[in-house]
Protein backbone atom coordinates (compact mmCIF):
# COMPACT_ATOMS: atom_id res chain seq x y z
CA UNK A 1 0.00 0.00 0.00
CA UNK A 2 2.55 2.35 1.34
CA UNK A 3 6.21 1.24 0.68
CA UNK A 4 9.21 2.30 2.51
CA UNK A 5 12.63 1.58 2.15
CA UNK A 6 13.52 1.33 5.90
CA UNK A 7 13.85 -2.26 6.62
CA UNK A 8 13.95 -1.05 10.54
CA UNK A 9 10.31 0.18 10.04
CA UNK A 10 9.16 -1.77 7.26
CA UNK A 11 6.55 -4.67 7.45
CA UNK A 12 6.39 -7.67 5.36
CA UNK A 13 2.49 -6.36 3.49
CA UNK A 14 2.04 -9.86 3.18
CA UNK A 15 1.15 -10.61 7.38
CA UNK A 16 -1.96 -8.12 7.28
CA UNK A 17 -3.26 -9.93 4.52
CA UNK A 18 -2.71 -13.15 6.53
CA UNK A 19 -4.22 -11.72 9.18
CA UNK A 20 -6.91 -10.67 6.89
CA UNK A 21 -7.68 -14.26 6.39
CA UNK A 22 -8.23 -15.03 9.77
CA UNK A 23 -9.90 -11.99 10.40
CA UNK A 24 -12.40 -13.08 7.52
CA UNK A 25 -13.29 -16.22 8.86
CA UNK A 26 -13.87 -15.41 12.45
CA UNK A 27 -16.11 -12.52 11.20
CA UNK A 28 -17.92 -14.99 8.85
CA UNK A 29 -18.33 -17.09 11.91
CA UNK A 30 -19.72 -14.51 14.20
CA UNK A 31 -22.16 -13.16 11.21
CA UNK A 32 -23.35 -16.65 11.38
CA UNK A 33 -24.01 -17.24 15.31
CA UNK A 34 -25.27 -14.03 15.89
CA UNK A 35 -28.04 -14.40 13.51
CA UNK A 36 -29.23 -17.65 15.43
CA UNK A 37 -30.89 -17.28 18.70
CA UNK A 38 -29.40 -20.36 20.40
CA UNK A 39 -25.89 -19.37 19.32
CA UNK A 40 -26.41 -15.76 19.76
CA UNK A 41 -23.87 -15.26 23.08
CA UNK A 42 -21.33 -17.59 21.37
CA UNK A 43 -21.25 -15.24 18.65
CA UNK A 44 -21.41 -12.10 21.16
CA UNK A 45 -18.22 -13.94 22.60
CA UNK A 46 -16.57 -14.65 19.32
CA UNK A 47 -17.25 -10.81 18.36
CA UNK A 48 -15.80 -9.60 21.64
CA UNK A 49 -12.51 -11.77 20.97
CA UNK A 50 -12.07 -9.89 17.47
CA UNK A 51 -12.67 -6.57 19.47
CA UNK A 52 -9.59 -7.11 21.45
CA UNK A 53 -7.69 -8.04 18.61
CA UNK A 54 -8.51 -5.45 16.78
CA UNK A 55 -7.67 -3.19 19.64
CA UNK A 56 -3.82 -5.30 19.81
CA UNK A 57 -3.58 -3.63 16.80
CA UNK A 58 -5.03 -0.68 16.64
CA UNK A 59 -3.53 0.47 19.87
CA UNK A 60 0.18 -1.44 20.46
CA UNK A 61 1.04 -1.35 16.79
CA UNK A 62 0.44 -4.09 13.41
CA UNK A 63 3.55 -5.05 14.65
CA UNK A 64 2.41 -6.04 17.85
CA UNK A 65 -0.70 -7.61 16.77
CA UNK A 66 -1.03 -11.88 17.69
CA UNK A 67 -1.42 -12.22 13.70
CA UNK A 68 1.85 -11.01 12.99
CA UNK A 69 3.25 -12.93 15.55
CA UNK A 70 1.53 -16.36 13.58
CA UNK A 71 3.28 -15.01 10.32
CA UNK A 72 6.20 -14.27 11.24
CA UNK A 73 7.08 -17.62 13.24
CA UNK A 74 5.22 -20.10 11.05
CA UNK A 75 4.61 -18.77 7.75
CA UNK A 76 7.75 -16.26 6.83
CA UNK A 77 10.03 -18.76 7.00
CA UNK A 78 8.68 -20.74 4.19
CA UNK A 79 8.44 -18.20 1.79
CA UNK A 80 10.90 -15.39 -0.20
CA UNK A 81 11.15 -12.24 1.13
CA UNK A 82 8.95 -9.43 0.25
CA UNK A 83 9.61 -7.50 -2.85
CA UNK A 84 9.13 -4.26 -0.93
CA UNK A 85 8.49 -3.46 2.77
CA UNK A 86 5.04 -1.23 3.72
CA UNK A 87 4.85 1.22 6.30
CA UNK A 88 3.12 0.48 9.29
CA UNK A 89 0.68 3.28 10.19
CA UNK A 90 -1.75 2.52 7.12
CA UNK A 91 -2.45 -1.13 8.96
CA UNK A 92 -2.66 0.27 11.90
CA UNK A 93 -4.95 2.32 10.87
CA UNK A 94 -7.14 -0.19 9.28
CA UNK A 95 -6.82 -2.21 12.26
CA UNK A 96 -7.88 1.17 14.80
CA UNK A 97 -11.40 1.17 11.91
CA UNK A 98 -11.76 -2.08 12.53
CA UNK A 99 -11.73 -1.59 16.43
CA UNK A 100 -14.33 0.91 15.75
CA UNK A 101 -16.79 -0.76 14.08
CA UNK A 102 -16.56 -4.14 15.79
CA UNK A 103 -16.61 -2.23 19.37
CA UNK A 104 -19.66 -0.36 18.25
CA UNK A 105 -21.24 -3.51 17.01
CA UNK A 106 -20.50 -5.34 20.15
CA UNK A 107 -21.91 -2.75 22.64
CA UNK A 108 -24.80 -1.55 20.52
CA UNK A 109 -25.65 -5.41 20.30
CA UNK A 110 -25.26 -5.77 24.24
CA UNK A 111 -27.46 -3.08 24.56
CA UNK A 112 -30.49 -5.07 22.49
CA UNK A 113 -30.41 -3.14 19.12
CA UNK A 114 -31.38 -5.92 16.83
CA UNK A 115 -28.98 -7.39 14.63
CA UNK A 116 -26.10 -4.51 15.82
CA UNK A 117 -23.51 -7.89 15.87
CA UNK A 118 -23.99 -9.19 12.48
CA UNK A 119 -24.30 -5.67 10.33
CA UNK A 120 -21.11 -4.49 12.27
CA UNK A 121 -19.40 -7.84 11.56
CA UNK A 122 -20.42 -7.86 8.15
CA UNK A 123 -19.22 -4.42 7.55
CA UNK A 124 -16.08 -5.14 8.87
CA UNK A 125 -16.03 -8.90 7.04
CA UNK A 126 -16.69 -7.55 3.71
CA UNK A 127 -13.07 -4.76 3.99
CA UNK A 128 -11.35 -7.98 5.65
CA UNK A 129 -12.28 -10.20 3.06
CA UNK A 130 -10.97 -7.70 0.32
CA UNK A 131 -7.76 -7.19 2.14
CA UNK A 132 -7.21 -11.02 2.45
CA UNK A 133 -8.30 -11.93 -1.04
CA UNK A 134 -7.56 -8.72 -3.33
CA UNK A 135 -4.78 -6.89 -1.31
CA UNK A 136 -7.62 -4.09 -0.93
CA UNK A 137 -6.85 -2.72 2.45
CA UNK A 138 -9.77 -0.22 2.94
CA UNK A 139 -8.59 1.38 6.17
CA UNK A 140 -5.02 1.68 4.64
CA UNK A 141 -6.29 3.71 1.26
CA UNK A 142 -8.68 5.98 3.51
CA UNK A 143 -5.25 6.36 5.82
CA UNK A 144 -3.89 7.71 2.78
CA UNK A 145 -6.45 9.93 1.70
CA UNK A 146 -6.96 10.97 5.06
CA UNK A 147 -2.97 12.16 5.13
CA UNK A 148 -3.05 13.70 1.76
CA UNK A 149 -6.56 15.45 2.61
CA UNK A 150 -4.52 17.08 5.44
CA UNK A 151 -6.73 16.04 8.16
CA UNK A 152 -3.91 14.30 9.93
CA UNK A 153 0.02 14.24 10.07
CA UNK A 154 1.05 10.65 8.84
CA UNK A 155 1.79 9.62 12.27
CA UNK A 156 5.47 8.12 13.16
CA UNK A 157 5.64 3.95 13.73
CA UNK A 158 4.01 2.96 16.59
Amino acid sequence: MTATNDPARGIDPRSPRFGAAITTVLLAATVVLTLIPTTWPIGIALLAVIVVLFAIGGIAGIRRHPYGALFRRLVRPKLGPPAELEAPEPPTFAQQVGLVITALALVLALVWVPYAAPVGAAIALVAAFLNAVFDVCIGCLLYVWLVRAGVFRQRSAV
